[in-house]
C-alpha cells in the first residue's frame, strides 16, 4: 500500500465525500434510467472540473495542479465506488497522457488548459476489434498537402458519444502515429453502442478526415508512444476497478452482517466467512499492485510496462471475483434490477475487458519477464 502525503489524503477525502454525498449509486440509476445520451451527467463532471480533478496530471502552466497519476488514481477509485459516470478517466489521465509525454508546445497550449478547466472532454480511440489488440489497427492516414487524411472505423470508443476530441491511433507508412482528431471536424460520424454498463460507448468513424500537419503527437512511428498512452490508460482503469472491488466487498459484508437465514446471522456462519477473508485478501494484493503501477508511473520508472500489466492482471482477476461473489451472496435480491449488485458485476466486465484482459496482461507480463 502507498504511502499517502497530505495532500493526496486530502484529495481523497474529499473524493469520497463528494461521492457518497453529491454522487451515490442512486445518481448513477438515474442517468442509466434517464438513458442519457452521452452516458453521463455533464453537470457531474463539471463539478469534478471545478474541484480541480480534470487537471490533477496537467502541469500548473497549463492549469492544473500536477499531482501526479497517483493522486488522480486516488479520485478514480473513489468515484469507482460510487459507480459515479464521468469522462474523467477517459480525458484527464487516458488522453491527456498523450499529450504530456509528446505533446508540442503549441498543442499542449491549445489543449490542456481546456481538458484542465473541463471545457473539453477528450477519449482515446484505439481498438477496432472486439479484443483489445493495438497491433491490428487497420486505420490510416496520408500525407495530404501540408496535412493528412485519415481513414477508419474504431469501433469501441469509451466516453465517444460526448467526447470533443479524439486522440486516435493510425497506420501512418512508417509505423502508428497518434492524430489529435477534433469531433466536430467534417468526416467524423458516431453511432453509440449499448453496452451492459450503461455507460458512454461509440462507434466513430473517419471518412477521409482532413487534418492539419500538427494534428500529429509525436513521431510517425509512434508503437512505444502508444505503448506508454496505454500503460497510463490501463492504470487509471485499473484504480477505477479497485474502487469497485472495495464497495462490493464493503456492500457484501454489511449485507451478511444484518440477514438472518436458519435462525442465524449469515456473518457466522464460518464457510461464508473464509469466502470473505479470501475476497480481503485478493483485495489488499489488488491494492499493491494498482498503486505500485501508478507510483511507477510518477517515478518514470523503467518497469512501467511490467507493474501496469501486472496489476490489470490482477485487477481483472479480483474485480471478477468479488463482483460475481456479491452476487451470489445477496442471494435472490442480488439478481434483481431494484438492488444495485448488478450494476457493479456489469461495470465490471466492461473494465475488466477495457485496454486488454488478464490473459493479455498474463501473457504480455510474462513475455516482458522473459519467460
Amino acid at each position: 500500500m502507498a504511502v499517502l502525503n497530505e495532500e493526496q489524503s486530502m484529495l481523497r477525502d474529499m473524493a469520497r465525500d463528494w461521492a457518497n454525498e453529491q454522487s451515490p449509486v442512486s445518481a448513477f440509476r438515474k442517468v442509466r434510467d434517464a438513458g442519457e445520451a452521452i452516458g453521463f451527467d455533464p453537470k457531474v463532471f463539471a463539478a469534478q472540473a471545478e474541484m480541480g480533478w480534470a487537471g490533477v496530471i496537467i502541469p500548473e502552466a497549463y492549469g492544473g495542479s500536477d499531482f501526479g497519476y497517483l493522486s488522480l488514481g486516488l479520485v478514480l477509485e473513489e468515484t469507482g465506488r460510487t459507480l459515479t459516470a464521468s469522462p474523467l478517466g477517459t480525458t484527464a489521465l487516458a488522453a491527456t497522457s498523450a499529450l504530456l509525454l509528446a505533446g508540442s508546445e503549441a498543442q499542449k497550449q491549445a489543449w490542456l488548459p481546456k481538458i484542465a478547466s473541463g471545457d473539453v472532454i477528450a477519449a482515446l480511440a484505439v481498438d477496432e476489434g472486439p479484443r483489445h489488440d493495438p497491433s491490428k489497427i487497420a486505420t490510416k492516414v496520408e500525407k495530404s498537402g501540408d496535412g493528412w487524411t485519415l481513414s477508419g472505423t474504431k469501433k469501441f470508443v469509451a466516453e465517444g458519444d460526448g467526447a470533443h476530441l479524439f486522440v486516435v491511433a493510425a497506420q501512418t507508412g512508417s509505423g502508428i502515429g497518434l492524430f489529435l482528431v477534433p469531433a466536430d471536424a467534417e468526416g467524423v460520424s458516431r453511432a453509440s453502442r449499448n453496452m451492459v454498463d450503461a455507460r458512454s460507448h461509440a462507434e466513430v468513424d473517419f471518412d477521409a478526415v482532413k487534418l492539419d500537419s500538427d494534428a500529429l503527437i509525436g513521431p510517425e512511428d509512434g508503437a512505444a508512444l502508444l505503448d506508454q498512452v496505454l500503460d497510463r490508460a490501463r492504470a487509471g482503469v485499473a484504480a477505477e476497478m479497485l474502487g469497485l472491488a472495495v464497495q462490493a466487498f464493503d456492500d457484501t459484508l454489511a449485507y451478511l452482517k444484518t440477514r438472518e437465514q436458519f435462525g442465524e446471522i449469515l456473518s457466522r456462519f464460518q464457510a461464508l466467512q473464509h469466502r470473505m477473508a479470501h475476497q480481503f485478501t485478493q483485495i489488499e494484493l489488488m491494492r499493491s499492485a494498482v498503486e505500485g503501477a501508478l507510483e511507477a508511473i510518477d517515478a518514470d520508472r523503467d518497469d512501467i510496462a511490467a507493474k501496469v500489466s501486472l496489476a490489470k492482471a490482477t485487477a481483472c482477476d479480483t474485480l471478477h471475483l468479488v463482483s460475481r461473489e456479491m452476487i451470489q451472496l445477496h442471494g435472490g435480491i442480488g439478481m434483481t434490477d431494484e438492488h444495485h449488485a448488478g450494476f457493479y458485476i456489469k461495470r465490471a466486465r466492461i473494465l475488466e475487458n477495457a485496454w486488454g484482459n488478464a490473459a493479455f496482461h498474463r501473457e504480455r507480463f510474462a513475455r516482458l519477464a522473459g519467460y
